[in-house]
């Protein structure tokens, strides 16, 4: 039996060099780019920027195909290594606090709020972008492969017929059996249904 993707040393390998280079790209950006009025934009561009590129990013591989392979380096190198390492909610953390503690209640809680809901729109906007990507000869009709494989199925459709919709429920619900043999060694004396109320 195979290790979990998590827990295999080349994945780790891959997370932490993205992740390095990520933080360093963070870190020289905070650097190079100055507050303004006291407003760290470095860190609240930084983590639009990051939601947006890891909704773009995520969107894409998962239309590219199944999760394996080439784009499973680039999800963990890229996705949870460099997006992880580039974004942090934790200097958001620090820099709303800083500002409430300076008793710049509307600026802190702003600040706080727009990159939250700045970064879901962000990253909404990427998802929307990635989902122009085109697998080469997939069919038009919805097709969308995941991009965790343990917690989902390749294949999920969406926006799927009823009539395939039906058809997918029908081949995955089970019939229940009814037990026609009353003698003492069935397990069913009565003769129901698994599905007959008691």
């Amino acid at each position: 039996m195979s290790r979990p993707v998590h827990l295999r040393a080349s994945f780790l390998g891959l997370a932490l060099l993205g992740g390095t280079l990520g933080t360093a790209a963070r870190e020289a950006l905070s650097l190079t780019i100055p507050s303004l009025g006291g407003i760290p934009v470095a860190i609240f561009g930084i983590n639009l920027l990051g939601a947006f590129l890891l909704g773009l990013l995520l969107e894409t591989l998962a239309r590219l195909g199944p999760d394996d392979g080439a784009r499973r380096k680039v999800r963990i190198l890229v996705g949870t290594g460099f997006m992880g390492g580039f974004t942090t909610y934790s200097a958001l953390a620090v820099d709303t606090a800083g500002l409430l503690n300076e008793g710049r209640i509307g600026t802190g809680s702003g600040y706080g709020l727009a990159t939250v809901v700045l970064g879901g729109m962000a990253t909404w906007a990427g998802i929307v972008l990635g989902s122009l990507t085109r697998r080469s000869g997939a069919p038009e009709d919805g097709v969308r492969l995941p991009i965790d494989p343990d917690t989902a199925e390749v294949g999920d459709r969406l926006g799927a017929s009823p009539e395939v919709e039906a058809q997918q429920e029908r081949s995955s619900s089970p019939e229940p059996r009814t037990q026609q043999d009353d003698s003492p060694d069935s397990g069913n004396r009565l003769g129901r249904s698994e599905g007959d109320p008691q």
